[in-house]
């Protein structure tokens, strides 16, 4: 007779049970975006369980970015896309960054390994209309030059659209929030005398690299601009 290890069976918590069972709801479709959720009282009915565990299960769904829940009205269901997937980290990621100083390097280095393989891509895949949205976002930086805030906001776009571009929205996610992230500190690093010129001339240059098809070209010219943009960070920084 063969001898069974033995382990513990572990009851599950009751909002753990509640939350499964409204995620597939929601995956199933029968409860879609811009749905509202029943409410808890009718919750508790159809589960069979406290109010506890219905506001726990509500809460964890919330977290998930499944649900929204706003004070004085019913949970609805939302859609989860790649964007709302990122936003779900968004607290931690700027927690992580403020508290600790190092993370802010390692988010420049991630984003340089970032962007350079996207705007490869981008010159690889890019087609008339979207060197036309390039173009776009690089006239907005030229008529945004020495207006501060409106200039990184345009030059924002610009990194956003070469992200769209190979089609993916992970992509498009994650560069958006990198760009975010370092939004507060993008302003010093660009809007001293002289930079925001540079900034827009490597601007103008990625965009006839990716114009032209050349993945390899815009890949320097990528490395190029954000190496540089990186040690114009660090002589601000210590000025």
């Amino acid at each position: 007779m063969s001898t069974i290890k033995s382990t513990p069976i572990r009851r599950r918590k009751l909002s753990d049970e509640v939350l499964e069972r409204l995620v597939d709801l929601i995956q199933s479709g029968e409860l879609r975006a811009g749905d509202q959720m029943p409410s808890e009282r009718e919750l508790m009915e159809t589960f069979n369980v406290g109010r506890p565990a219905v506001r726990e299960a509500l809460q964890s769904l919330a977290s998930m970015g499944m649900i929204t829940i706003q004070h004085g009205e019913r949970a609805r269901v939302t859609a989860v896309t790649a964007e709302s997937m990122i936003n779900q980290i968004d607290r931690s990621a700027r927690y992580l960054l403020s508290t600790f100083p190092k993370n802010v390097d390692h988010l420049k280095e991630a984003r340089l390994f970032f962007e350079v393989g996207m705007v490869r891509m981008a010159a690889e895949r890019a087609g008339p209309e979207d060197v036309a949205r390039l173009e776009e976002a690089l006239a907005a930086m030229e008529s945004n030059l020495g207006k501060g805030r409106a200039f990184i906001e345009a030059d924002m776009r610009f990194h956003r659209t070469v992200a769209d571009i190979p089609g993916n929205p992970i992509y498009a996610a994650v560069s958006q929030a990198m760009l975010q992230w370092l939004s507060e500190f993008h302003a010093d690093m660009v809007s001293f005398p002289g930079a925001e010129d540079v900034t827009l001339k490597e601007h103008r240059e990625i965009l006839a690299r990716v114009k032209a098809n050349d993945p390899d070209g815009a890949a320097k010219i990528m490395t190029d601009h954000l190496t540089r943009a990186s040690s114009l960070y660090g002589v601000r920084a210590r000025s």
